[in-house]
């Protein structure tokens, strides 16, 4: 559906995205995620056609985006910094959007009117962020679109109003086979509905995987020994990150389960937890291994 392949983009001497590739599958929802600086704004300004690569090429379904009408017809974009035309009511706003998307379903508008409960006589630039961001994906959600990328998507919104947005973006992944990529900081949000993630580091893709097997290559362990932890253990082991607890050691260690777990039980442990890891502490690991460490700060 989506394929980058090899994208570099310099402004000046700053190298903002170097040899980026992703693939995106059709009807998946794809979160991408990285530290502030890592190039995640930049490559979605090239996925929407406002940027040309200086090398590479971005497909999406097999045509090149920029300056091509018929797949940004099919595309809605949210930046997390919105635009509205200062005067335009919602009503103007979705006038505007019937003229520009051929896909526009007017019924789906007034039915979601019923969601979102804003009166399409306002303003939009006279509501708040939070509603402005309604009406950003009310708009969008009525162009009936194959790709929805969205920049901190749900930022401002209210718990109620998110769930209720995550809802119909996920209806349409699942009855009309939208394909979504989601750039956002919210890592915990992100778990919940991406089956894809794909992380950033200085710009490029340092990690792209299925969200289940993510998780399924990093463990997180809490083991303990009646001495210390052996150190040829350690060699054999390689973790991540390592951290003692009195006599509880914490270890996050990539592998196959089956492998670690039988390479600790040589040397005989008092005891071995195993504990599910979030995606936050997933990114956190990965990235420390490319001098992105957590540091404690001394003031």
């Amino acid at each position: 559906m989506i394929k980058v392949h090899n994208v570099s983009k310099s402004f000046g001497s700053f190298n903002a995205l170097n040899g980026v590739n992703m693939n995106i599958r059709k009807g998946s929802v794809y979160g991408l995620v990285g530290p502030n600086g890592a190039g995640k704004t930049t490559i979605i300004k090239h996925l929407t056609g406002i940027l040309v690569p200086d090398e590479g090429e971005i497909f999406v379904n097999g045509e090149r985006v920029y300056e091509n009408i018929p797949i940004k017809q099919g595309m809605v974009y949210i930046p997390d910094d919105l635009f509205f035309f200062s005067s335009y009511t919602i009503k103007d706003m979705a006038r505007f959007y019937k003229e520009v998307y051929a896909n526009w379903n007017e019924e789906r508008f007034m039915h979601l009117q019923t969601v979102f409960n804003i009166d399409i006589n306002r303003r939009v630039v006279r509501l708040s962020k939070g509603m402005q961001k309604q009406v950003a994906f009310w708009l969008g959600i009525s162009t009936m679109p194959s790709v929805m990328i969205l920049d901190e998507p749900v930022d401002g919104l209210d718990p109620v109003m998110r769930r209720k947005v995550w809802s119909l973006i996920l209806q349409d992944v699942a009855e009309r086979e939208t394909t979504v990529l989601i750039s956002s900081h919210n890592l915990r949000e992100l778990e919940d509905v991406c089956d894809h993630v794909g992380i950033m580091h200085e710009g490029r893709i340092v990690l792209e995987k299925q969200m289940d097997e993510v998780k399924s290559d990093v463990h997180k362990l809490q083991v303990a020994f009646k001495g210390d932890i052996s150190e040829e253990l350690i060699d054999t082991l390689k973790p991540m990150h390592q951290t003692r607890y009195g006599s509880v050691n914490l270890l996050i260690v990539r592998g196959e389960k089956e492998k670690i777990l039988s390479e600790i039980d040589k040397y005989s442990p008092l005891f071995i937890d195993l504990l599910p890891l979030t995606l936050e502490e997933v990114f956190i690991y990965e990235l420390g291994g490319l001098g992105y460490e957590i540091q404690d700060v001394i003031l």
